[in-house]
């Protein structure tokens, strides 16, 4: 399969599935922090015909509970609504978009499920939802307990997180992404 990984600038989704046999590019505005095929740019770029699959990490900022305060109402939030739902509206056969828990599911359709990465070997929470096309509910893959909300407590300048909060924040769990790649690397 030919699967294009959206808002990505890590290379944990786009690795995970060419680790699986695929032809997977990630895409940011960012270069990419693994070896792997990336185009650093917009996606409006490469989303053209050809993929068959897309899944997408698109900025939460605007868009996530946390942002409500700020962004509510604001002409930077709809255009990053506007940006899901065109998203959303691909012409691709599989979709799936992630997202912590925000507007999207108030302002456009509620995800077809909602993941925690303790679910897929994480110690950690992260309520996240999946907005699917053609894709089925990922399966868990490994349950661990010793859960800690780590992504929502990191500091910047922490010993073991040297680099910016945002950076962290956003990468996605190897463990999803392995799920991923094999309950749909062979649909």
């Amino acid at each position: 399969m030919n699967i294009l990984v959206g808002c990505e600038f890590s290379g944990i989704v786009r690795n995970a599935f060419t680790k699986a046999g695929h032809y997977a590019i990630s895409c940011d505005y960012l270069d990419t922090e693994l070896p792997g095929p990336h185009y650093t740019g917009n996606l409006k770029d490469i989303v053209g015909e050809g993929w068959d699959m897309l899944i997408v990490h698109p900025t939460c900022t605007r868009i996530c509970v946390s942002g409500n305060s700020r962004w509510a109402g604001t002409p930077e939030r709809e255009a990053d609504l506007d940006f899901v739902r065109w998203l959303l509206n691909l012409p691709i056969p599989r979709i799936c978009l992630e997202n912590p828990v925000g507007v999207i599911s108030s302002q456009i359709r509620k995800p077809d499920q909602y993941i925690q990465p303790w679910m897929f070997g994480h110690g950690e929470t992260k309520k996240t939802g999946l907005w699917l096309k053609n894709l089925p509910a990922l399966k868990p893959t490994n349950i661990v307990p010793g859960r800690e909300a780590r992504v929502h407590s990191l500091r910047d300048g922490h010993a073991q997180y040297p680099t910016e909060k945002w950076r962290q924040r956003t990468r996605f769990w190897p463990g999803v992404a392995e799920a991923m790649a094999d309950q749909w690397g062979n649909l």
